[in-house]
């Protein structure tokens, strides 16, 4: 969990945003501030609406209404290449990955260092600046020119979300990074969260792996049908309370 215990600044407040598919309200009204170093648990059932409200952050959604601001100041943006070049990265859950180039070689895809003249690679410098990178995200993956593919889950995961530091984020969105690993490997990532957020980078946190929030988040989310339900403080948040937010039902008399 980030260190910062008392109010900290907005890094990016989302206002009434409103995004309609036919029939469909996908979020009607919906609001989320994250702080700087902030990590924000963002959970909902199906359907809840935090999915398109994400893409909506990121850029590959447009919504209906509603307002967007970073740092102080309200921004617009529609396409994923226009919210990057105000501080916003999203690691999908297929990670986007090529499996046959190396660790290197994906830190920097379409992004490589070059030698004088521009027309060959500088391999070695990116290798070098992969090291570096990696080591200081305390990232332990021993060769930066081994294939992806020959990778584990947990650290394929670790390279998608290296590869978005690369871009030196305001906030980070990372959809489910814990899904599918094993025990030691959702300790790597959760660790790298830390690391991350503790850089002053803001992170939300989407995963159905509830526990996983109370480890490194300072707030928990509740999106429902579309709106924010709850906005809650981990600390002083049981699962059963949040479980219950999330089902949208009310805790028996007591168990408050």
């Amino acid at each position: 969990m980030s260190s910062q215990q008392t109010e900290v600044a907005d890094r990016v407040v989302m206002r009434d945003i409103r995004k309609r598919y036919g029939m469909v309200d996908a979020l009607r009204g919906a609001t989320l501030r994250v702080g700087v170093g902030e990590v924000v648990g963002l959970v909902g059932d199906n359907a809840a609406g935090k999915s398109t409200m994400m893409k909506v952050l990121a850029g590959a959604v447009v919504p209906d209404s509603g307002e967007i601001v970073i740092d102080g100041r309200p921004v617009s943006f529609t396409n994923p290449r226009d919210a990057r070049e105000l501080g916003i990265e999203m690691v999908y859950q297929d990670l986007a990955l090529c499996d046959d180039i190396d660790v290197a070689g994906n830190l920097f895809l379409g992004r490589e260092p070059r030698r004088s003249g521009g027309l060959l690679l500088d391999t070695r410098k990116m290798h070098e600046e992969a090291r570096l990178h990696l080591d200081a995200l305390n990232i332990r993956i021993p060769l930066t020119d081994i294939p992806v593919g020959g990778l584990s889950g947990g650290q394929r995961q670790a390279v998608a979300i290296a590869r978005a530091v690369t871009f030196a984020p305001k906030l980070l969105i990372l959809d489910e990074p814990t899904a599918a690993l094993a025990v030691t490997e959702v300790e790597t990532v959760l660790e790298l969260i830390k690391t991350i957020s503790a850089q002053g980078v803001a992170v939300i946190l989407i995963t159905h792996r509830l526990q996983d929030l109370f480890r490194v988040c300072d707030r928990l989310c509740v999106m429902y049908e579309g709106t924010l339900r709850a906005d809650l403080d981990a600390r002083e948040t049981s699962l059963e309370q949040l479980v219950s937010e999330i089902v949208a039902h009310e805790l028996p008399e007591g168990a408050r």
